[in-house]
């Protein structure tokens, strides 16, 4: 490559693998700073090159002045020194850069004694190399950005409740942090006090704030927004989800698509064949300028620039939608997923269960059976229980403390509420204990529909049952749907909850098939089958109890993988946040970087091919070959560049 984008990008992925979050913002700062030195001598040798020929005009020098000459010299020695000295080095260490054809070009022209057209390529050649590692740098931006947004200090409480700032870095799990409305969170941890919105659109990518109270998790880099919270230390430093985040864009960065390594593989035979197609203008046309013409006009910055300036904006686009690819290999294979297999409960489903009927016993109110219910389960920790008491308090529904409580686990709940006994569960649980459910509608009915059933006892009589459900994302058929419309010929569900509760799910979401009681084993199985059947399978799952699975498929992506270590290291691609609509972004993301990835391969070519003729036929001068380098490399840097704004359509995730 002419300049040092890549060993500028190299050096700095080995170098912030290993440093603090400090040293690699002094590390991006110290690149900058290059860049910027590099920029100056750039400008002084193009003044001095504008100076020599000015000097030439007739009222100054003339054209054979030996001032002319010597700036022309100067400046070209001083814009062409670098292209020279890195091209060495890059031979000298076995490693092709493509240095080497306009390093010749370069000391052709000048032993001719033709500077300023010598100068002029370098000046060209430097100036495209800037905006190419000024572009790899802003790539960087992401990452400096997203060190910024640990703060350096945190307010520390001690034992006896008094507060003292400490560094960051010397957090330690099972501190105790507080943290104010304005300031950034310094670490991951639960919230043990005080109640707050957070922003945490840097981790999850989601616009909206988050509600947080005692007893939730919080991410360190994300915002707090209006109260005032304390925080206990659970990760800090690289561990942080942040820090993840850091660590998984970076190593994508460094990865390579297959299209990529295909390049490198033909680059030890492009150099000798260009130099044999310059030899063969030179020995035809007899003129040196057509043959150095050739040499700067096939220098592939175009080619080699296609894929991953590409890659780095799609990976932009992905990180700003809380989309986490490990490499980009998988970006590239999501466009051509056929076949997609998900978990149900928790992916395409909320998680929780929500009361969606009531069915008393004759003469019994609707309001009695669920006061009775919630008050019972008020000790209880199960999903179930949850949902109970959450629409009792919807519906204002006083809810008094139950005495003697019980759990049997899998089964259901005793309890005495105003000196009544209490039970609560599955119909089973109340059969063991002498209660006769038959006095009530039957519920198998609505169990067909996907309902679970608590039943509801009092005194020894059962006075109804509540049915439960667990809702689909309010997202999901819509996702869905595009995908099977993007070209997903298959969609399975596979669940290990009931028959009747999957094919609810799945009809709802217009799923081609599905799969119920299903073991993580029987997931493992089922996804095989589906490779075997020649479709390329997207696994989507929550990353903890469907690892297996997302490991057997050829793309694993784990959904709301925030916080989650589980979820971040078992699949291929990691959604930060539950939102659906995030899979068909992915594969419109991946066939559109495919697009643009093949556009500006097919530019280069052409680029090249047309470049090579005129300067055989005479029609390419030397500096008007140098513009065009430069100019082919600009096209492909902004055609890439299109793609960081893809995806600005889509909306954002309300879920909290």
């Amino acid at each position: 490559m002419p300049h040092d984008v890549l060993d500028i990008k190299n050096a700095e992925m080995k170098h912030s693998c290993s440093c603090s979050h400090d040293h690699m913002q002094a590390h991006i700062h110290g690149q900058q700073q290059r860049v910027s030195l590099a920029l100056v001598g750039t400008l002084v040798g193009g003044t001095l090159l504008i100076n020599s020929v000015i000097a030439r005009f007739p009222f100054l020098y003339g054209p054979e002045s030996e001032v002319a000459q010597l700036l022309a010299m100067t400046g070209s020695l001083l814009l062409g020194l670098p292209i020279i000295i890195h091209a060495v080095k890059g031979m000298m260490q076995r490693r092709m850069h493509m240095d080497e054809l306009v390093a010749l070009a370069i000391i052709a022209a000048f032993t001719t004694g033709a500077y300023v057209e010598a100068g002029v390529v370098a000046f060209f050649l430097l100036l495209s190399a800037l905006v190419e590692t000024r572009t790899a740098l802003g790539a960087r931006q992401a990452i400096e950005s997203l060190i910024k947004l640990t703060p350096e200090e945190a307010s520390v409480i001690d034992k006896d409740g008094t507060e003292k700032i400490f560094k960051v870095s010397q957090l330690k799990p099972g501190d105790i942090i507080r943290v104010r409305p304005g300031d950034n969170i310094a670490a991951d941890g639960d919230v043990v006090k005080g109640t707050s919105a957070v922003n945490e659109a840097t981790i999850t990518g989601e616009s909206l704030p988050a509600d947080k109270v005692a007893g939730m998790q919080v991410f360190a880099g994300t915002t707090n927004l209006t109260g005032v919270m304390d925080i206990r230390v659970t990760k800090a430093g690289a561990d942080t989800t942040l820090g993840k985040v850091q660590s998984l864009i970076m190593q994508a960065e460094r990865t390579r698509i297959p299209i990529m390594r295909l390049i490198d593989s033909y680059i030890k035979w492009y150099i000798p064949t260009i130099l044999m197609i310059a030899g063969i203008i030179w020995f035809f046309t007899k003129q040196m300028d057509y043959a150095i013409s050739a040499l700067v006009v096939s220098c592939p910055c175009a080619l080699i620039l296609a894929t991953p300036t590409a890659m780095v904006a799609a990976l932009s686009a992905s990180a700003r939608l809380g989309i986490l690819i490990k490499d980009v290999a998988n970006l590239e294979l999501a466009g051509r997923i056929t076949a997609i297999v998900f978990d149900k409960t928790g992916t395409v489903t909320t998680g929780r269960l929500y009361v969606t009927k009531l069915a008393p016993a004759a003469g019994v109110e609707a309001a009695d059976l669920l006061s009775v219910a919630s008050c019972a389960e008020q000790m209880s920790k199960h999903p179930a229980a949850r949902a109970l008491i959450s629409v009792a308090r919807e519906a204002n529904l006083e809810l008094i403390e139950p005495t003697d409580f019980a759990e049997t686990p899998g089964k259901g709940v005793t309890a005495k509420v105003s000196g009544s006994v209490i039970f609560v569960g599955r119909d089973s649980f109340l059969s063991e204990n002498g209660i006769d459910v038959h006095t009530v509608a039957d519920s198998s009915l609505h169990e067909d529909q996907g309902f679970s059933t608590l039943y509801v006892a009092r005194d020894g009589k059962c006075i109804g049952w509540v049915g439960l459900q667990d809702k689909t994302r309010p997202e999901a058929s819509a996702a869905f749907r595009e995908m099977l419309d993007a070209g997903v010929k298959r969609a399975t569900m596979l669940t290990g909850d009931r028959d009747e509760v999957a094919r609810r799910v799945a009809g709802e979401l217009g799923c081609t098939d599905f799969k119920a009681k299903c073991l993580p084993q029987d997931k493992l199985a089922i996804v095989e089958q589906i490779k075997n059947d020649g479709h390329i399978v997207m696994v989507v799952g929550d990353g903890i109890n469907d690892a297996p699975a997302l490991a057997a498929g050829d793309l694993g992506i784990a959904m709301g993988a925030a916080g989650s270590d589980v979820a971040i290291n078992s699949a291929s691609i990691a959604l930060m946040s539950d939102d659906l609509k995030r899979l068909p972004f992915l594969i419109k993301l991946s066939r559109k970087t495919r697009n643009v990835i093949y556009q500006n391969l097919f530019f280069g070519v052409l680029f090249i091919i047309i470049g090579v003729a005129a300067a055989a036929a005479g029609k390419l001068p030397l500096m008007l070959a140098a513009a065009l380098h430069f100019a082919g490399s600009l096209v492909v840097v902004f055609n890439s560049a299109r793609l960081v704004r893809f995806g600005e359509h889509l909306e954002p995730h309300t879920g909290q």
